[in-house]
């Protein structure tokens, strides 16, 4: 749990870090940063998801995942509820609000190859490279989000130490209940999650990404009844 640990202090370092030079960037600035990250989370998603299609034994499945997952999150309404929720304990800055950047922030940090194969490869190899160079990344993000959002973008920080100590204990558990085959197929639909989060970094398309949030079980239960079945 070494590296996860790391990742979860490098989050709420970043966070502080921000949140201090908040009065020193102007907005022009948080403007450029914002726009960055938007751009990076693109690149970050289609990578991931363009890296992980050759690998998917079933090439049309992160198409079920994201119509099932967005009507399922629909119906939900998760995207709102989690607005309403944080809006409720929290004022806009900058005309951004903190939900916005939590929602955003808790994908970057958790939906990616890093932050998923890490722990996994942390669990079954004791090599904590991913979740360290993830860290990294993270900090550098964390300060960005923190910078335009405040303080309040420390509350992504435990949700990654669960999301991340989650894969290290189902590895630690058995080293066959994240397949390889499994990984890849999550790795798509988390790419393009995140694609679709650096679209409304950018103000191009509001894609209520955290509606697509079932979409990740998908793949799961699409592999635990095959198994089953077979």
């Amino acid at each position: 749990m070494l590296g996860t640990v790391v990742n979860t202090c490098a989050i709420i370092v970043g966070t502080l870090v921000g949140t201090l030079l908040n009065r020193g960037i102007k907005d022009k600035y948080k403007t450029a940063l914002y726009d960055a990250l938007g751009l990076a989370s693109l690149i970050i998603g289609l990578n991931a998801a363009m890296a992980n299609m050759p690998k998917s034994r079933f090439p049309v499945l992160f198409i079920l995942a994201l119509a099932v997952g967005s009507v399922v999150g629909t119906a939900l309404d998760i995207d709102g509820r989690f607005h309403r929720m944080v809006e409720r304990r929290a004022r806009k800055k900058d005309g951004r609000s903190l939900a916005d950047g939590l929602s955003t922030a808790i994908l970057l940090y958790c939906i990616g190859p890093l932050s998923m194969l890490g722990p996994v490869i942390s669990a079954l190899n004791g090599d904590n490279t991913f979740l360290f160079t993830n860290a990294t990344l993270d900090f550098v993000s964390s300060t960005v989000f923190a910078s335009t959002y405040g303080v309040g973008m420390v509350l992504a920080a435990p949700v990654l130490f669960c999301w991340q100590g989650l894969f290290y204990l189902v590895a630690e558990l058995s080293s066959e209940a994240v397949s390889e085959a499994l990984m890849a197929e999550l790795l798509v639909v988390g790419g393009l999650m995140i694609t679709a989060s650096g679209l409304s970094l950018l103000g191009i398309k509001d894609c209520k990404t955290l509606n697509l949030l079932p979409a990740l079980a998908v793949p799961v239960v699409w592999f635990a009844v095959g198994a089953a079945v077979g």
